[in-house]
């Protein structure tokens, strides 16, 4: 890991934070179903209430998902590159 630039190492470790805090914040809300500290399912069932929060997480997930998966690929079909 020590061929790695520094902006690649502080994005894993910012994506590491996030998750990690993702995690604890579903556990906090299992372990303690009494609390007023919803899990992730009862969020969104919350927001997903309205067809405009259908609409935004809709939004949200292409937005991902092109980020995570589509940008930068070169695809298989397109012809030769002159």
């Amino acid at each position: 890991m020590d061929d790695l630039p520094q902006h690649a190492r502080i994005g894993y470790l910012v994506w590491a934070v996030l998750f990690a805090c993702l995690f604890a914040w579903e556990a906090i809300g299992l372990l303690h179903p009494t609390d007023s500290f919803p899990t992730l399912s009862q969020t969104l069932k919350a927001v997903m209430r309205y067809q405009f929060g259908r609409w935004v997480l809709f939004a949200a997930w292409l937005w991902f998902g092109w980020h995570a998966f589509v940008q930068g690929w070169h695809f298989l079909l397109r012809g030769p590159v002159a």
